[in-house]
């Protein structure tokens, strides 16, 4: 999760989880005075007053950090001010349990070190009262035994719920945030690629000894972005690429990368299997078709080359920040130059695709081409 996003959430967090508390200090302050505690109900009154001025001041100013402390602080001392007037942990119900709330709201919502620094606040504050209790005069309000019992399951109840509630809300927003994170590295990566990586963040690289690689290319798209706006280009190649990730997703291809117009898709990797040429075949075909029913920004029906070569390559993952799942080898390029010498409305094939290919029943003629750094290759080009 990013630092602005976990701050966000932190503070978010907090802010609710300080109304919550708030909220319960009112609760709190009205069950000990119809009880028959006017005294005591004063602190967790007090305490709702400070809580309610301290939100308005971290609204007012911003200074989440002074709000945070105090917050935390309030948390702490309270139930330790309402023990000592209730004349200890037998009459108050021990309600100090409240006070691991501040140890627990700081872990949530605060640096980890904080967390242990409001703990061992929260230790030494515990024994303290203690020892206050065994030396000190505390004043010593008749409570019954009764009224006894119902402060500790008060107590238990209340600071048991805030407790699981405040956790909840956390775990609940980090799991959505885990969640997100997840599904954009899915967009990035294919998701056995992913699971190694977060295994092992070391360097992933596979050969394939023979995969299917597709390239496909907008026919004169220089030309028809200079006659449209910037938002409009980038909706229609959306549109448009978003509909290819569909086809991928049916076809059990692995979408690699877009390159300005230019789509690249490859079959049998990262899990290989032995359709690999016919379920690129098929997507290519599928492709061609929803091109056909399109018309680009101009107002000219749209056309598409596709090029597609079967052959080894090494699939890896490349960068630290940005990953990139990308390929490399001459099938690539091979792949990459049937598409630039290639028919627009057409889907133009390597030979040894063909030769894996079951069903050829899609294919019209086979062609000679010269390709730049390949000399003469035998092609084959489907029916427009």
């Amino acid at each position: 999760m990013r630092t602005k996003e976990r701050d966000k959430l932190h503070k978010d967090g907090l802010i609710n989880f300080s109304m919550a508390f708030t909220a319960a200090g009112f609760l709190w302050s009205f069950l000990y005075f119809i009880l028959g505690f006017p005294q005591s109900a004063i602190i967790p009154g007090g305490y709702a007053i400070l809580s309610l001025l301290s939100l308005f001041f971290v609204f007012v100013t911003g200074k989440y950090l002074a709000f945070r402390f105090l917050q935390f602080l309030f948390i702490l001392i309270l139930p330790v001010l309402l023990q000592l007037s209730l004349g200890g942990f037998e009459n108050s119900g021990a309600v100090i349990i409240w006070a691991i709330l501040c140890p627990l709201g700081a872990l949530s919502f605060a640096p980890i070190r904080q967390g242990l620094v409001w703990f061992g606040l929260f230790l030494v504050v515990l024994v303290l009262t203690g020892l206050a209790e065994f030396y000190l005069q505390l004043p010593i309000p008749k409570v019954e035994r009764n009224m006894q019992i119902l402060f500790f399951v008060i107590n238990i109840i209340g600071a048991g719920t805030l407790t699981f509630f405040s956790l909840y809300y956390f775990i609940s927003k980090n799991k959505q945030e885990h969640d997100r994170a997840e599904n954009l590295l899915l967009n990035i990566l294919p998701e056995p690629i992913a699971e190694r990586l977060k295994r092992n963040p070391s360097t992933i690289a596979d050969g394939y000894k023979m995969v299917s690689i597709l390239f496909a290319d907008i026919e004169n798209f220089t030309v028809i972005s200079q006659k449209v706006s910037p938002e409009t280009l980038v909706h229609f190649l959306n549109d448009v690429f978003s509909h290819f990730d569909l086809l991928a997703e049916k076809y059990g291809m692995e979408k690699i990368k877009t390159i300005g117009d230019a789509y690249m898709a490859v079959s049998g990797i990262p899990i290989w299997h032995e359709g690999h040429a016919k379920s690129a075949m098929e997507m290519a075909i599928e492709m061609q078709k929803f091109v056909k029913t399109l018309y680009d920004p101009s107002g000219k029906p749209l056309r598409m080359r596709i090029g597609i070569h079967s052959g080894p390559v090494v699939a890896g993952v490349i960068g630290k920040k940005k990953f990139a799942y990308d390929l490399w080898g001459d099938a690539v390029n091979t792949a990459s130059r049937l598409e630039s010498h290639g028919v627009p409305g057409r889907i133009q094939i390597s030979e040894t695709t063909y030769d894996l290919l079951e069903d050829t029943s899609q294919i019209e003629i086979r062609r000679l081409i010269d390709v730049k750094g390949k000399g003469e290759m035998k092609t084959y080009l489907s029916y427009e």
